[in-house]
């Protein structure tokens, strides 16, 4: 399938990537720009020391509302949303019956009866249907297909969007709100969060698809900003250790194998004042009982970060082994890590050998390349918290 096919969705940006020189590709279903003619490497590097401005309107939107929401939205999760105050952002995970991960997701609680929601482009019809077949009933689901998404990225993003839209410097990281951009000819209305995909400082921006493009325009007009494609969105994550949904996380995979015990607050787990009351709540919290650091019972996998000790990228789908030439795992994401210079990698092995430092071999076309198990982020985030 090509980047022209008719079947692809396309951005409310679509015109202002081509003009720009992108290359398109598929993506989720849509047209998107995997690099401009800088190329990967160089916004990458961009996007660490400056600010990079990514096209995310494949993502899917959402706000749920009424008296009942977040009550009816943490049965879906095993996560704190109830006590979330209003004015915070929380990652999240949609579960499954059988407690395996239908897509992880971002919400913000704009009221104590109001949550704006992000899911991924791929699950998003999806996570929508579910979303509307299992709480429907206790509150409103509302899409928001007339609104696109923007990140702006990097240590420099907070200056360059200030200019435009003075008062978000004071945000932190994992809060936002509503504000006002004002590009010089006219003032357009975003929602956004101090947050982001790269392991950076950044805000994500949602803004009606008629005001996407003079957003857009406005915002590379500063000169710290530069466009960034989907190949150095994709590095960037990779070296902040970060989840891609249907590689390193899906529908066969438990938050606990995927080394997600951090997004279940203890108020949601065993003890806490609202223990379970999430899909497959037993299996999981036994799960999370039995997990003791990096470690875990035979037989049982989990997601661990690796760097190879030789120069050799290591892809997606990759045979793990152990010494001894025993298939341990697979990897899930791996690439030359432009910020780190080294071929890093997250994948899954048998969690008895999922320590720090244990030595695992990697078959590549054949070719056993050395690894080690190692912790993430690859790269420190930059996340500013005040």
């Amino acid at each position: 399938m090509s980047a022209n096919d008719t079947t692809l969705l396309t951005t409310p940006l679509n015109a202002l990537h081509i003009e720009l020189g992108a290359r398109m590709v598929p993506f989720a279903g849509y047209s998107m720009p995997v690099q401009y003619p800088t190329g990967l490497m160089a916004e990458h590097h961009h996007t660490r020391k400056a600010a990079g401005l990514f096209d995310v309107s494949h993502m899917g939107q959402l706000r749920l509302r009424g008296p009942d929401a977040c009550a009816a939205f943490e049965s879906l999760m095993p996560v704190d949303v109830i006590d979330l105050p209003v004015g915070k952002q929380r990652y999240g995970l949609l579960l499954t019956e059988e407690g395996t991960i239908i897509d992880d997701l971002m919400f913000f609680k704009k009221a104590q009866d109001e949550l704006f929601v992000i899911v991924n482009g791929a699950c998003k019809a999806g996570d929508i249907a579910h979303i509307q077949a299992q709480i429907g009933k206790r509150c409103q689901v509302n899409p928001l297909p007339d609104y696109a998404l923007l990140a702006l990225q990097g240590p420099q993003a907070v200056t360059a969007l200030a200019r435009l839209a003075p008062g978000v410097e004071k945000l932190v990281f994992m809060t936002g709100g509503d504000f006002t951009v004002d590009t010089g000819t006219q003032k357009i209305n975003v929602f956004l969060t101090r947050s982001g995909y790269t392991g950076e400082d950044g805000f994500e921006i949602s803004v009606h698809n008629d005001h996407a493009e003079a957003l857009a325009r406005a915002l590379l007009a500063q000169p710290e900003v530069q466009p960034i494609g989907l190949g150095a969105r994709n590095s960037l994550r990779l070296e902040a250790g970060l989840c891609l949904y249907g590689n390193d996380i899906d529908t066969r995979t438990t938050p606990v194998e995927a080394s997600l015990n951090w997004a279940i607050q203890k108020v949601r787990r065993t003890g806490g004042a609202r223990e379970g009351g999430f899909p497959c709540a037993t299996k999981i919290l036994a799960a999370l009982a039995d997990s003791t650091g990096a470690s875990g019972t035979k037989g049982t996998k989990k997601r661990v970060g690796l760097i190879a000790q030789e120069r050799i990228p290591v892809r997606e789908h990759t045979e793990l082994q152990d010494g001894a030439g025993n298939r341990i795992g697979e990897v899930t994401s791996g690439l030359l890590g432009p910020t780190v210079n080294q071929c890093v990698a997250m994948g899954y092995i048998d969690a008895s050998l999922a320590a720090l430092g244990t030595p695992v071999v990697a078959i590549v076309r054949g070719k056993p390349v050395p690894m080690v198990v190692s912790a993430m982020p690859f790269v420190p985030t930059n996340y500013y918290r005040g």
